[in-house]
């Protein structure tokens, strides 16, 4: 455990009814930054999560990535003892984050209204697919379905070809951050009135709050532009997009005003002149011209990385395309933290994304494990609800709390 002197959230306690990815994402933002996590997992297999990326010694990856620094509390949920115990610890918690369907906390008489019986300033942070009111709510749903309804499938792929999904929980990490920048702000509220409240975060307004242009081009344009998916290029930027190289491909943003910074690095000053290439609207109407200039001239240079040593030095933005394999060994990546190299107990050391914030006041992560699953039962129940050993004893025996090395 990390010294609470030398964290973020210290004294600060949360009650996490959350599994998959959106939830666990939002609570794990307060347990790596020194919070007190209570997460609260299905019995009797725990978190879904613990069954995916089973990669070493029967660990799962993915649940060590989401739930460092938690801890577990696995109590059957069925039995109105086990829902007693998880009510019992609402009056001694800040906040609340629950990512069932909505209606489950209702039907397990733990809705907002009911947890304000309990704890009068309690936060509730609700996170859903596609939100807790609506026509829609009450769907089941995942990342991806709150994706295509939020307009976000439909522009990705190519144009002439089905719409994509990328391999990445975009939404569900997105939302998790959104929670808890939303729980946030509660308690910056409560702090000042006292006041707790209903926090409804989804993954549908967070996907569709991403659309930085495309819903006001439609809208504006009175639908006279109907944005698409435009497979590897922007299509009202120009050039703005992913680029052949000789072993891989580079991303250039090289619009606007960094148009004269490629036309120099290619040795071509002239064509930041051109009549026709000279301005964004020009190289859009000319974009398959642009894109067989760029790469041919990308073809002169032996692989990639010689090529965007000459991007770099007249300034063009470029990155190139790099490999999961390649950000993992990346020294930036690496001397930021953004690759994160963890030692998990059972699975061993493993690289992981890191917290994306850096704090100047706590410039080191606390070095956090995740728990095994029921590993805090009978520091839960013994200690933060203060019941007895032989208590904890008769809930063990009853089949109501679980503990396994997972």
């Amino acid at each position: 455990m990390a010294n609470p002197s030398k964290t973020l959230f210290s004294g600060l306690r949360i009650l996490d009814l959350t599994r998959a990815v959106a939830g666990p994402t939002c609570t794990r933002m307060f347990s790596e930054l020194g919070a007190d996590v209570i997460k609260v997992e299905a019995f009797p297999e725990g978190d879904l999560t613990r069954q995916v990326s089973k990669i070493r010694n029967e660990r799962s990856l993915y649940f060590v990535q989401q739930n460092l620094g938690k801890k577990s509390l696995c109590v059957d949920l069925r039995n109105p003892k086990g829902l007693q115990l998880v009510k019992d610890l609402v009056p001694l918690v800040d906040v609340v984050v629950q990512n069932f369907k909505p209606g489950v906390m209702a039907s397990m008489g733990m809705a907002y209204d009911d947890l304000k019986e309990l704890k009068q300033d309690i936060i509730l942070c609700s996170i859903s697919s596609l939100g807790q009111t609506g026509s829609l709510a009450e769907k089941p749903g995942y990342d991806m379905i709150a994706q295509s309804y939020a307009g976000v499938t439909s522009m990705v792929g190519d144009p002439d070809d089905a719409p994509c999904f990328p391999q990445l929980a975009i939404g569900d990490v997105s939302t998790g951050v959104m929670g808890a920048f939303s729980v946030l702000a509660a308690l910056y509220h409560r702090d000042r009135t006292g006041e707790g409240q209903h926090l409804d975060v989804s993954i549908l307004d967070t996907y569709y709050h991403s659309h930085e242009a495309s819903v006001h081009q439609y809208s504006g344009s009175n639908g006279k532009i109907e944005p698409n998916r435009t497979g590897r290029h922007m299509n009202y930027l120009a050039p703005a997009g992913v680029f052949r190289a000789n072993g891989g491909y580079i991303t250039i943003m090289s619009f606007l005003h960094h148009w004269k910074d490629l036309c120099a690095a290619m040795d071509r000053p002239e064509l930041a002149e051109d009549e026709r290439l000279g301005n964004d609207e020009g190289r859009l109407e000319n974009l398959d011209e642009v894109i067989e200039l760029i790469e041919s001239w990308l073809q002169n240079f032996p692989d990639r990385d010689t090529a965007m040593d000459k991007l770099d030095e007249f300034g063009v933005p470029a990155g190139p395309v790099l490999t999961i394999a390649e950000t993992v060994a990346h020294p930036h990546l690496r001397e930021r933290g953004t690759v994160r190299t963890i030692d998990d107990r059972i699975a061993g050391k493993f690289e992981i994304p890191g917290l994306p914030p850096k704090f100047s006041k706590f410039p080191d992560l606390p070095e956090f494990d995740a728990p095994t699953l029921g590993e805090h039962n009978e520091e839960i129940i013994t200690n933060i609800l203060g019941r007895s050993d032989d208590e904890l004893a008769e809930l063990r025996n009853a089949g109501i709390l679980k503990e396994k090395n997972i």
